[in-house]
């Protein structure tokens, strides 16, 4: 007779322990999500920006745009401006200037402005956040402030996520009206007459499907950044490594999967 304990029974015990695992993921992404439409229900909500709760926001707005917005800015335009510089010089020897204006438009504008400052603010502002929020979890710090009758969720979480969003919105928007600015430069330097030339291109590349999809991309990858790593860190059981890292994958998994149904959704 086969006993219990011979290889043979190991394979049962292997499956239970990968859906207990399979199991515990899934929660833990159902808090994660669940706790992220919370704070984007507080972030449209009025009395989110009045007293007592305005003070705190604002001050970790300017705390996470401020430092980003020079620095990032001047880099995006001076890479923006290298390879804008790059493409017109090919097209114009093959004469597809139009073409190559065009075709900066979309993916300098469209594509890799929001991606890299939703990277920027993963880096510098969103991950470091959640380890600060894993930090104040693990030494009971938000617990202490619920019972002295506090609301951590106003007052230290939702803060800090609605910052990141706010600061990769503002990041997208400011250097995509730089390379848009360059763009025209670059190509007709500072002549008043292609200017209607140029924005009827501009106005054909952002069509009405184009700048939805465009206007959704943005905002899931702020919500992405700002929302996830926060997420994990407050839900996920502390682990070697700490929690931020699984909110990272989580993250970087996200915006892959925004990505690719941008680009589903706009040139499919």
């Amino acid at each position: 007779m086969l006993r219990m304990d011979t290889p043979a029974a190991r394979p049962p015990s292997i499956t239970r322990s990968l859906l207990q695992t399979l199991g515990r993921r899934a929660r833990g992404s159902w808090h994660v999500v669940r706790l992220a439409a919370t704070i984007v229900g507080l972030g449209l909500s009025p009395s989110s920006y009045r007293p007592p709760w305005r003070a705190p926001l604002a001050a970790h707005v300017v705390r996470a745009a401020w430092p980003l917005l020079p620095w990032f800015t001047v880099l995006s335009a001076v890479l923006s401006l290298v390879l804008i510089r790059i493409v017109l010089v090919a097209a114009v020897s093959v004469g597809l200037s139009q073409l190559a204006l065009e075709m900066l438009v979309r993916v300098l504008v469209l594509e890799l402005i929001p991606l890299a400052a939703a990277l920027a603010v993963a880096v510098r502002v969103s991950l470091p956040g959640a380890a600060e929020l894993a930090l104040l979890r693990r030494d009971g710090a938000l617990d202490s402030l619920r019972e002295r009758g506090g609301d951590p969720l106003r007052g230290e979480i939702a803060p800090r996520a609605l910052a990141a969003l706010f600061t990769v919105l503002l990041l997208a928007a400011a250097s995509g009206v730089v390379a848009l600015v360059l763009a025209y430069l670059a190509a007709h330097g500072f002549s008043p007459w292609a200017f209607e030339r140029y924005t009827r291109l501009v106005g054909q590349v952002f069509s009405p499907a184009v700048s939805l999809v465009f206007a959704l991309k943005t905002f899931g990858f702020a919500a992405a950044v700002s929302l996830l790593p926060v997420g994990s860190a407050l839900h996920d059981a502390p682990r070697r490594g700490g929690v931020e890292v699984l909110g990272g994958v989580r993250m970087f998994v996200a915006l892959f999967v925004i990505e690719a149904a941008s680009l589903a959704g706009s040139y499919w």
